[in-house]
Formats: structure tokens, sequence, C-alpha cells
């Protein structure tokens, strides 16, 4: 499947097999460095998504007097 079309969490959930596959130590060398490539591109595109969403958070800051705006939220 196309990894851009995937949703977040399907994303992670798939990034999530591929690392416990790598860690049981179970799968052969052929196998892990054919898992690996998906495993960064999967990485990737969740990092991209959590990056747009970011972006689209904003908080809500009060001057004091009454007046409410909203302004881009800074996350590390």
């Amino acid at each position: 499947a196309d990894i851009r079309k995937k949703s977040f969490e399907d994303a992670l959930d798939a990034l999530e097999e591929i690392v416990q596959k790598l860690e049981s130590g179970e799968v052969l060398l052929e196998e892990s460095i054919d898992i690996y490539s998906p495993g960064t591109q999967l990485k990737a595109h969740c990092e991209q998504k959590l990056q747009a969403a970011r972006e689209k958070v904003d908080k809500i800051v009060s001057d004091g007097e009454g007046e409410v705006t909203a302004e881009p939220a800074e996350i590390d």
C-alpha cells in the first residue's frame, strides 16, 4: 500500500510491527534489510503528519483585559 495514503495511526501501527520484528531477532538478515526501508519511510510519514498537526494547533491567549485571541502554539 502507498505509505502516503496511510493515516498517522495506521502508519504508526505498521512501524511498530516492523520494530517488533527487528527487535525480536527472529527475522533473517535478508528480511531485516527488506523491512528496514519501509520502516524509514513510515517513520518519515509519521513525522510529517505530526509536524502538520503541530502547525494547525493554536493556543488561546487572554490579554488580561478580557480580550481573547489565538496564536500559534509553540510545541517542542
